[in-house]
């Protein structure tokens, strides 16, 4: 099929996919606005893939929304992009369950307020019954705190002789990790031309795709995400085989 000027194959879709959305900031510096104004468009971007998704039909997609690491940005940003994320609860959930779309966050609750707490965890039980789709964010996200977390638990359950040491392999070790079930992703976009991870999805990521451009995230449309899907279709992933 044709999608958004590009001929994507609809049976090796890429199961889930993973979007570092990076570049507000310097797209609002560019247009001499303010970085609030910048993740404002970078919420309307996500809205725009959000819709075109409905025709491509990735099964999961995750956004890397806020790191752990973005706690050491100006607290007023941090608290203007905790406001995003209520309101992207508010005004999408209804819509997402009407699409059968199950809303997962991915992260800790460590530092969260107790109302987005009660919002995120609200969402996730309403429409955990949604089967289709999945709409992923990694919310207050670090992939090392992930993997620390893990071993923590695993430690104790092992203590507790609830876990035999020599039962852990990888399929076991993901149990343990924030998010168990969802299937590792395939394809992993970067927006804003950096080209690094920057602690996202570390252990989930080991043999994912790689697709980085230089557009800011607000300029990023659903013919970008075509792009790489298309890229992505045309790469051979061996898995380590010949």
């Amino acid at each position: 099929m044709r999608l958004y000027g590009h001929e994507i194959d609809p049976k090796t879709l890429p199961g889930h996919v993973g979007i570092i959305m990076d570049g507000n900031g310097r797209w609002a510096k560019a247009k001499g606005l303010s970085r609030s104004a910048g993740h404002e468009a970078g919420f309307r971007a996500l809205d725009r893939l959000l819709n075109a998704n409905k025709e491509i039909g990735v099964k999961v997609l995750t956004f890397y929304a806020f790191s752990t690491e973005n706690w050491k940005r100006p607290a007023i940003e941090v608290k203007f992009l905790m406001a995003m994320a209520k309101k992207v609860i508010v005004e999408y959930l209804d819509t997402l369950m009407a699409n059968d779309i199950r809303f997962v966050m991915t992260g800790t609750f460590e530092g969260l307020s107790s109302d987005l707490r009660d919002m995120i965890q609200g969402a996730m039980e309403r429409s955990r019954h949604c089967k289709s789709y999945i709409l992923n964010m990694a919310f207050n996200y670090g992939g090392r705190k992930e993997i620390i977390d893990a071993v923590r638990r695993i430690a104790a359950d092992s203590a507790e002789k609830k876990l035999k040491p020599d039962t852990i392999d990888d399929k076991k070790f993901a149990e343990y990790l924030y998010s168990p079930g969802i299937p590792d992703p395939d394809l992993i976009i970067r927006t804003s031309g950096e080209l690094r991870l920057s602690n996202f999805l570390l252990w989930e990521s080991a043999y994912s795709e790689l697709w980085f451009t230089k557009k800011l995230w607000p300029d990023f449309h659903p013919k970008d995400f075509c792009k790489a899907i298309f890229d992505f279709q045309h790469r051979k992933r061996r898995f380590g085989k010949v």
